[in-house]
């Protein structure tokens, strides 16, 4: 469960003060993958980012009775003279998991092969998101959230990636944003839609893909 109380968060732009989100108070319930759904520049990724207590709201504060995840395949975090390896041992150390599991889970579902020992900071685009990917799955978390990043790689791997993301799904709750209306279909269950600052629940995804259609015209 995540709980929301009186969240509002806006920005500074140009000497205007521009708010994205505003009293926010909402319950989300446990055990649902909910799509979040908005238009470009709505602010579900600011929203995301206090879920993750990566950024704070300006009022307000966000509850949850489990684990959350960092942003899925984020990798901006990464340090770019470590190596994957020293990275992916790092954010073991930082939640409290398994060096040596996560090491060896990461090192084989990301396939960058030598590249894990060398710096980040060489890394091709690609191999930063296999990194951050496997980094993201390896470790267990009661919910998941989700920006544009479920795969990435050829066909093979894309199709790896989301047996993997799947199974973590079935014992998990997440929150998901993404342009993709068939991920959104393949993942989620139900949904939210940002719009004017406040958000819309919906307990049928479908329902909620239809709301975010209508909006988007």
């Amino acid at each position: 469960m995540i709980v929301f109380q009186d969240i509002s968060k806006g920005f500074w732009v140009r000497g205007e003060y521009r708010p994205v989100i505003s009293n926010l108070n909402l319950t989300l319930p446990s055990g649902r993958s909910l799509a979040l759904l908005g238009r470009n520049g709505a602010g579900k990724s600011t929203l995301l980012s206090i879920v993750a207590g990566t950024l704070r709201p300006d009022t307000g504060r966000v509850i949850s009775d489990g684990s959350i995840s960092f942003t899925v395949g984020f990798s901006g975090s990464f340090h770019g003279d470590m190596t994957g390896a020293q990275n992916t041992r790092f954010v073991a150390r930082v939640y409290g998991v398994d060096t040596d599991e996560l090491t060896d889970f990461v090192q084989d579902f990301a396939e960058i092969g030598e590249h894990f020992h060398m710096p980040v900071r060489t890394y091709s685009a690609g191999m930063r998101s296999r990194l951050a990917f496997g980094i993201s799955m390896g470790i267990r978390f009661d919910t998941y959230l989700i920006d544009e990043a479920t795969a990435t790689g050829d066909a093979r791997f894309r199709q790896k990636s989301s047996e993997v993301f799947r199974a973590r799904m079935a014992q998990s709750s997440a929150i998901m944003v993404s342009h993709s209306m068939a991920d959104i279909r393949k993942f989620c269950d139900a949904g939210l839609v940002l719009h004017d600052r406040e958000i819309e629940v919906f307990d049928d995804v479908e329902d909620a893909i239809k709301r975010h259609e209508t909006l988007m015209k």
